[in-house]
């Protein structure tokens, strides 16, 4: 077992399994975020349903992991291709066989990562280890932190809210392209791809990313030009 995990193709199956485990948790998470869009209780009691549902606080860490595992084994691939790849090989037309976003995985899921610590600093820190920094609210007479605030304060602030919302747009416009290639990859090296799925799963991907691009950026673009 401990041969088959180190070996290329073992480790290219947990890149996989944790895109995939990885891949669930956005479209939970865009929709908690889509709440934001209904006003400061609807999105108040989104999260603190999250805050007290003991499924969902037992899954942090597993999905904390699943970041972790699926970065770590990213970049050791990638690491061990440049290592395999000759010299002549730049003298190939990549261009001619492979998409743009196939091409920059590595780049892409790098800035993503970058994005994400961010994107933690700014939020997930805050609501977890500083709740106080939020205050409180009442929601049919139930009291819980302030996290509408939080979150659209970094939109609607006066000084960086229009370069934060640009930097939150790129950074899952980047999120997008790397989407667009891992969705049908993944299906593909646990060898659920053949010939006809091979173009639904990349139709099905490219839509799947264009969802997760479009509908994050919806939201700092709400509060900067219709709230």
């Amino acid at each position: 077992m401990s041969n088959f995990i180190s070996s290329s193709i073992g480790k290219k199956l947990i890149l996989s399994l944790s895109g995939l485990f990885l891949i669930t948790f956005l479209l939970i998470h865009l929709i908690a975020n889509l709440f934001l869009l209904g006003g400061s209780d609807a999105f108040n009691t989104a999260v603190h349903f999250m805050d007290t549902n003991p499924v969902i606080q037992i899954m942090q860490p597993i999905l904390a992991l699943g970041f972790v595992v699926h970065i770590l084994y990213g970049v050791i691939i990638q690491l061990q291709n440049w290592k395999a790849t000759p010299v002549n090989y730049k003298t190939v037309n990549q261009k001619e066989s492979s998409k743009w976003s196939a091409r920059n995985m590595i780049w892409l899921g790098l800035f993503v990562l970058a994005f994400l610590l961010i994107h933690l600093g700014n939020y997930f820190y805050v609501m977890k280890f500083a709740p106080h920094d939020m205050g409180s609210t009442l929601v049919d007479g139930v009291e819980m932190h302030d996290a509408y605030s939080l979150v659209t304060g970094l939109f609607t602030n006066p000084s960086f809210g229009v370069i934060y919302s640009i930097i939150y747009i790129i950074g899952f416009v980047a999120l997008g392209l790397h989407l667009n290639h891992a969705f049908w990859s993944a299906f593909q090296t646990i060898g659920w791809s053949n010939d006809v799925w091979r173009k639904r799963l990349s139709t099905i991907g490219t839509l799947y990313a264009i969802l997760i691009a479009v509908g994050f950026s919806i939201i700092p673009l709400y509060f900067l030009f219709i709230k």
